[in-house]
């Protein structure tokens, strides 16, 4: 009697190990999951703000065109990929309201996370002054 006692605590208590080890694993691998959309090397990071670093500064409205078509193209390959962490905001100013040969001065902003540019601030829209 004494062994069967025994034998069960010990059954118990393996079920219980199996438990606890399948449970942190559990966790583990939901954590990895999170963390593997953010995981970005330099390169990609680097990769992805360059196209959008030409823009930065002091614009015509002809170029802040071009960057709402490179937004525009980036955040529809993004939304494919799953990746919402590479979506990009625009605000400011939109589309239709750009007038070709005015000034406009872009200010990007970096996630602190991922170091991807995540939001764009446009701003300005003068005409009267011809140099950039």
């Amino acid at each position: 009697m004494e062994n069967a006692s025994k034998a069960l605590i010990i059954a118990g208590a393996i079920l219980l190990a199996i438990l606890l080890i399948s449970l942190g694993i559990f966790v583990f691998t939901q954590a990895q999951d999170t963390l593997g959309t953010i995981n970005l090397n330099d390169q990609e990071v680097m990769a992805f703000n360059n196209k959008l670093i030409p823009y930065q500064g002091k614009i015509r409205g002809s170029q802040l065109k071009q960057l709402f078509e490179v937004v525009k193209s980036n955040n529809a390959s993004a939304t494919a990929e799953g990746a919402d962490e590479k979506q990009i905001t625009i605000t400011g100013v939109t589309e239709d309201a750009i007038k070709s040969g005015a000034t406009y001065n872009v200010k990007m902003t970096r996630n602190e996370t991922t170091a991807l540019i995540t939001t764009i601030t446009v701003t300005g829209g003068s005409t009267n002054n011809p140099e950039l």
